[in-house]
Formats: C-alpha cells, sequence, structure tokens
C-alpha cells in the first residue's frame, strides 16, 4: 500500500476500473440525464467506458456537467485575475468556502477556460461516505481531508495531507484547492483559520517556512454567489449557536446540502483570483521570526485580499439596509430586486422568529460590513 494510498484520488490506471464500479449506479444515471438530456444511455455509457483518465473524465463529463448546472441554477459566471496566472504552472488556492461541492469545481471550469492546469481539491471524507460519491470524487481529483479523529490521529493525519499537498504541487506539477477554514462559513464572515497553515506548513523541509510557502505559489481566492443556494439549511447551526446550544448534523445533512448547492438557485457567480503571495511572505517573514506569528500575520494577508476582492450583489445591500433599517445602499438595488429579496426571505425562514430574520440578514450583510472596515481605513 502507497503512502498516500487512504486520502489520494484514482491514478489514471485505476479509472477505467472506478468507472466501471459506479455505472450503473442511479446516481450516475441522474448526472449524466441532467447532463447529456438528448443523449441515449447507450451511448454516453459506452463514452464512460472508453475513459481512462481524470483528465478525460472531468473534460468530457463533469466540464459538461457544471456548464448544465450554471445555465438551469445561475444566471452566468464571472471571473477575475486569471490572465495574471501562468500556464503548465501548480498554485495552491486558498478560498472562501461557500458551497460543499461548487466552490472548487467552478473554479477549474475558470481554469480548464484559461488553459491553467486545475486542482486536486481537498473534501472531507465525510461527505463521501457513500460508495458511489467516494468513487465520483476520487474520479474528480479530490484528496481526502480526514475527519472525527483523535488528537494523536489528526496530527497524524495532517502531516500526510501536508506531504501529499506538497509533492502534487512541487513534483506533479499539479495545483491544489483548500478552503481557508474546516467547514463552510453559515455567517458570511469570511476568515482564515491558521489551523489550515499549520497543516500546510507540516510539508516544509526549508527552515523558513515563508521560504516555502514562496515555492509552493498561495493565491488567494475570492468566490461570492449573488444568492446561497443553501442559506435556509444553514438556519439551524445559527440558531443553535445564537442560543449557546450544541448543534448536532441530521444524518443525511451534508448530502441534501450538497445537492441543494447545485441544484439550487445562485443567480449571478463571480470568482476572483489574487495574485501570487510573494513580496508579502518576504515582508512577514524580515517582521517576525517566530512561525507562529509569521501564520498570523499571513492568515490576515489572505484575509484581506478574500474581503477586498468579494465581489458585492445587490443581495448583500439589501440584507445590510434590511438588518439596519437604512436606505443607506439604496443607490446599489432596484425595488424589484429588493421584493425579491424579502420574497425569499419570506419564504425560506419564520419571520416571527427574530434571531432567525438576523441571521438569514446577517449571513448577506456581513461582507459589506467586512468591506467596509478596509474602506474605513484608508
Amino acid at each position: 500500500m502507497g503512502k498516500f494510498d487512504v486520502i489520494r484520488p484514482f491514478y489514471d490506471t485505476e479509472v477505467n476500473e472506478g468507472i466501471r464500479s459506479c455505472i450503473n449506479n442511479p446516481m450516475m444515471k441522474a448526472i449524466m440525464s441532467f447532463s447529456f438530456p438528448d443523449v441515449d444511455e447507450n451511448v454516453w455509457k459506452e463514452q464512460l467506458l472508453r475513459t481512462h483518465s481524470i483528465r478525460d473524465f472531468q473534460c468530457n463529463f463533469i466540464y459538461q456537467s457544471l456548464k448544465k448546472v450554471l445555465e438551469k441554477s445561475s444566471e452566468g459566471l464571472t471571473t477575475s485575475g486569471f490572465d495574471t496566472l501562468e500556464k503548465n504552472t501548480a498554485y495552491l488556492f486558498i478560498s472562501n468556502h461557500r458551497d460543499i461541492i461548487l466552490d472548487t469545481s467552478l473554479l477549474n471550469v475558470c481554469l480548464f477556460d484559461n488553459g491553467l492546469v486545475m486542482t486536486a481539491s481537498a473534501i472531507g471524507d465525510n461527505l463521501v461516505q457513500k460508495d458511489f460519491l467516494k468513487t465520483l470524487s476520487k474520479l474528480n481529483r479530490n484528496f481526502l481531508v480526514q475527519r472525527g479523529l483523535s488528537p494523536r490521529e489528526m496530527l497524524e493525519s495532517s502531516k500526510l495531507m501536508s506531504e501529499y499537498i506538497g509533492q502534487l504541487l512541487l513534483r506533479e506539477n499539479r495545483s491544489v484547492w483548500i478552503a481557508q477554514r474546516e467547514g463552510r462559513t453559515k455567517d458570511g464572515n469570511d476568515a482564515t483559520h491558521s489551523g489550515v497553515l499549520k497543516m500546510l506548513g507540516m510539508g516544509s523541509d526549508d527552515k523558513n517556512l515563508m521560504n516555502y510557502f514562496k515555492r509552493i505559489k498561495i493565491v488567494p481566492v475570492s468566490i461570492s454567489y449573488e444568492y446561497d443556494p443553501t442559506d435556509a439549511l444553514k438556519m439551524p447551526q445559527l440558531m443553535a449557536e445564537a442560543n449557546a446550544e450544541k448543534y448536532i448534523k441530521d444524518k443525511n445533512e451534508d448530502f441534501v446540502t450538497l445537492l441543494s448547492g447545485i441544484i439550487g438557485q445562485k443567480k449571478r457567480i463571480h470568482i476572483h483570483v489574487g495574485k501570487v503571495l510573494n513580496e508579502e511572505l518576504d515582508q512577514i517573514s524580515a517582521e517576525f521570526d517566530n512561525n507562529n506569528k509569521q501564520i498570523q500575520a499571513l492568515t490576515q494577508v489572505i484575509d484581506d485580499s478574500i474581503i477586498q476582492s468579494y465581489k458585492l450583489w445587490p443581495t448583500n445591500y439589501i440584507a445590510y439596509d434590511l438588518l439596519h433599517k437604512t436606505d443607506t445602499y439604496s443607490n446599489k438595488y432596484t425595488e424589484a430586486e429588493k421584493s425579491l429579496f424579502e420574497r425569499r426571505l419570506e419564504m425560506k425562514i419564520d419571520e416571527k422568529n427574530d434571531i432567525m430574520v438576523e441571521g438569514f440578514l446577517s449571513m448577506y450583510a456581513n461582507p459589506v460590513v467586512n468591506i467596509m472596515k478596509y474602506q474605513k481605513t484608508l
């Protein structure tokens, strides 16, 4: 058994066998019928059976699926910053985390469209408990983040993952996507967890951690959805936190959230990739000689990039004005857009529950609040 076998995606030599193991699964049929509605089942099955690499699977099937998702559940995807990236170059993309599947999948659509190296992407093993989902994730170049471990096991798992990420970036020239935090943000506040950077640093063989981070070419990514397709599904956890209660997930909650993110209405979507962190790392290295302080400084640099590059939509401004009972940003949206958002609020949650209303509005309003903090310091 290879060192990384417990977490890695399929090798190309394993792809065809993986496809054959799930080609007759009802979920595979549902995905293919959605992606290729005018193609006979025998035709797409034959094409799948001739697939022998992850790239062919992604480009010929998953890419088409994502294009169909955008067509059916959004008003389009716009991008910025991709022209600053170099072809045939591996990057470590660290992004805010709003959707289980789409954050990394849509980034890969953009990378493919721009002729750039697509990513191997981290996914929690709690999200792929079903055999079909685990196989599909390995076909789509996902590597597993192991959850529910003891502290000692967590340390070992983090070291293994950091070494694997280092191998992908530095030896295989494979880009990597990882979220800035464990789990999606529920309240609209995008914040990088220092634990993610500490994990990445475990793979370093360089005495100066910032030198290692320069070698792996960190690129902050900011993803924003005009409508969060899972906004209402985030409310139970926010309510529990508001009441100082421990939140326990339902058995199929992750799967329901995963599906809702894919098929739910998103309206417009924007992805911005920042510039490779370089001078910033030199500055951190010169200012701090303690690894922990360096990592804290780096989390702030990544947050600065993600928050300031976040595309604000009318929904964000509407939520801010409703939450604060003001018309501060009324020039940023139309009455029709406001009515549509209020209708969504009315349909999704109990408007008589003040805590729930505040949580729902804050989810959309907080990106406005966070960007305002930067504007005040300019």
